[in-house]
């Protein structure tokens, strides 16, 4: 039987960057509700509703 091999990436690697980010308190409770009635965390969430919306935003003129 051959040995199979564990691929791990270095972190920061996966596609993903860490950020730091002011958020108002009423907009993070929302994001608490969701994540704990989805059973995601408040990362997934957050990520989750900025892949869904990034693209029908535009810059007013």
């Amino acid at each position: 039987m051959s040995k199979s091999v564990i691929k791990i990436n270095k972190k920061g690697e996966d596609g993903y960057k860490v950020i730091s980010m002011r958020i108002k308190d009423g907009t993070l409770e929302k994001i608490d509700s969701l994540a704990k009635e989805s059973n995601r965390s408040r990362n997934e969430i957050i990520n989750i509703l900025l892949e869904n919306s990034v693209d029908d935003a535009e810059v007013e003129k």
